[in-house]
């Protein structure tokens, strides 16, 4: 029977009348089915998904997709991940017009959970308005970079380091794995001798367990801050030019830090930076203003 349908639905299609009974079935031609429009030819005003008395548009639709995270926007634009979409929506839809229908949008706690819904998505968008129209002038950027400076610190330095057993740094070959109290020794060893007039370079050369910049006299070059360990990166920006540290331990094991130079980036060459972080200050400073202009009142009888 089944057969017999598609043959007539396929006969019908081709302009021809059905074979006689006693003819030999013929092998059905597979029918085409018309062109479906892909999404970017269905105007934005179509409706694409009518639940109820809902009806919802493909431009509402598409606003839906975009808000999809980005590790399913893949998915979603592919006609099955669409329909899968649309499928959920329907059934929030369904079930919203039901809850509507046993008024249950009228009970005081979804009142409160859709008021504080409702303005969570105003204060959002208000917020990204915020950052986005907002236009920093270079007296802002200035002040960033005033209040901010010693975020563009950097400092010069050359470092001895004297590793220990379990230190981060690797035992080079024919060297002895120290103690804690043998590494420790040794170091205030070295500090001594380069405090009595030996050169520090030299003694990094002969003595540092850090190969890479022992071999270069223990010049670790210009960084700012919060690239070192957490112990070296204070010691060194705490230090004075040209002074010599007393053993540091980190991780790595003992240092000797002697900082050379020690300045900050000029403005010019940092305002790019301080500019891409200006959006979100510049929404922090709208929202003070809104507050100092608009304060919050509150009923000292309850919250004390």
């Amino acid at each position: 029977m089944r057969f017999t349908f598609f043959l007539l639905l396929a006969t019908l299609a081709w302009g021809q009348q059905p074979p006689p009974a006693t003819t030999a079935p013929l092998t059905p031609k597979p029918l085409v089915p018309p062109p479906m429009p892909v999404p970017s030819m269905v105007p934005p005003e179509a409706v694409i998904l009518t639940v109820g008395d809902d009806k919802i548009t493909k431009a509402q639709f598409d606003m839906i997709l975009s808000t999809v995270p980005a590790q399913g926007q893949a998915q979603a634009q592919t006609p099955k991940g669409r329909r899968d979409i649309a499928d959920k929506l329907a059934e929030i839809l369904l079930l919203a017009q039901e809850a509507k229908a046993a008024k249950l949008d009228q009970t005081p706690k979804i009142q409160t959970q859709l008021m504080l819904s409702a303005d969570q998505l105003l204060a959002n968008a208000m917020f990204q308005d915020f950052r986005e129209n907002g236009k920093p002038d270079d007296a802002m950027l200035h002040a960033y970079y005033d209040t901010h400076k010693s975020e563009w610190e950097e400092v010069k330095a050359r470092h001895i380091l004297i590793r220990f057993q379990g230190s981060k740094m690797p035992l080079a070959d024919g060297k002895k794995d120290l103690t804690e109290a043998e590494a420790l020794a040794k170091i205030t060893e070295l500090r001594a001798k380069i405090v009595a007039g030996a050169d520090f370079a030299a003694v990094a050369k002969e003595s540092s367990d850090d190969t890479g910049s022992g071999a270069n006299g223990g010049d670790l070059g210009s960084f700012g801050r919060g690239q070192m360990v957490p112990e070296f990166d204070k010691e060194a920006f705490l230090l004075p030019v040209g002074e010599l540290s007393q053993p540091v331990k980190s991780p790595f094991g003992y240092h000797l830090i002697k900082v050379e130079s020690h300045q900050s980036k000029p403005f010019e060459e940092v305002k790019a930076q301080i500019a891409k972080r200006m959006p979100d200050e510049i929404a922090k400073k709208s929202l003070a203003d809104l507050k100092a202009k608009r304060p919050a009142i509150y009923n000292d009888q309850y919250f004390k």
